[in-house]
């Protein structure tokens, strides 16, 4: 039995893991670390200093200002980390990079199946349509997110511009005499009501659309990913991972 740490417990994410693990034969939920610990069954944490558990893996959906404590506890105990968070500064990036040379780290921007197989479309749609066709991303999710444009939307723009060597400018939402498109990306950020998340990417050429899109219809299928992916990391040497490693060694 894996024994897991849940970091934002009190979220809806955390809510969301704890329903995904109590019907999970293979993993558990042995405590949480919350900026707001609130009484119940499971032990939960301010700190992760407080921790008494023995712990196998973190599950992170929390926030990026949870990291540094969080990674200096993994490394100091051991323990593998999937992070689940997004708005990493540049500074967080490398502070990751830096600890995942000591322990295992799984990092992806969305834990969804769906929407990792829909990089892989984008890339392969990009890589055959060229320069022929420009590119627009539309992501929309609900009006408590706070970071935009999304990770994913993030992921998708990454897996476009590879077909391109990376050459392409990601543009951000346009407003005033813009000019004529040059060689970019657009992405545009949609908020409001309980939207889960829904990612379009548009290939606009002469005459004919093509759209890849992916609705998700409630936040429980990215808890289950975060779950298939810490029940994979427990075991692995130290390194940095993502759901293409769990995808390919499925």
């Amino acid at each position: 039995m894996i024994d897991v740490l849940i970091c934002g417990i009190g979220g809806k994410m955390g809510e969301n893991l704890v329903g995904v693990l109590k019907d999970d034969g293979g993993a558990r939920v042995v405590c949480g670390v919350d900026l707001h610990p609130a009484a119940g069954e499971i032990p939960v944490y301010s700190s992760f200093d407080d921790v008494k558990e023995k712990v196998d893996v973190i599950i992170d959906f929390s926030s990026p200002a949870a990291l540094k404590g969080e990674l200096e506890w993994a490394v100091k105990n051991g323990v593998p980390a999937v992070l689940a968070s997004t708005g990493y500064s540049a500074e967080d990036l490398k502070y990751i990079d830096e600890c995942s040379k000591k322990i295992a780290i799984f990092r992806t921007a969305n834990f969804s199946v769906g929407v990792n197989l829909l990089v892989k479309l984008v890339k392969e749609a990009a890589e055959a349509l060229g320069e022929q066709f420009d590119i627009e991303i539309i992501e929309k999710h609900h009006n408590r997110k706070v970071d935009a444009p999304s990770g994913t939307a993030l992921m998708l723009a990454d897996g476009a511009n590879a077909a391109f060597g990376g050459e392409k400018e990601f543009l951000y939402g346009r407003e005033g005499a813009v000019g004529k498109r040059k060689s970019e990306i657009g992405i545009h950020a949609v908020r409001g009501g309980t939207i889960v998340g829904e990612h379009d990417v548009m290939f606009a050429g002469e005459d004919e659309i093509i759209t890849l899109s992916h609705s998700a219809r409630s936040k429980r299928v990215f808890a289950a990913g975060a779950v298939k992916a810490a029940k994979w990391l427990v075991g692995k040497p130290s390194g940095k991972y993502d759901m293409n490693d769990v995808l390919k060694r499925a």
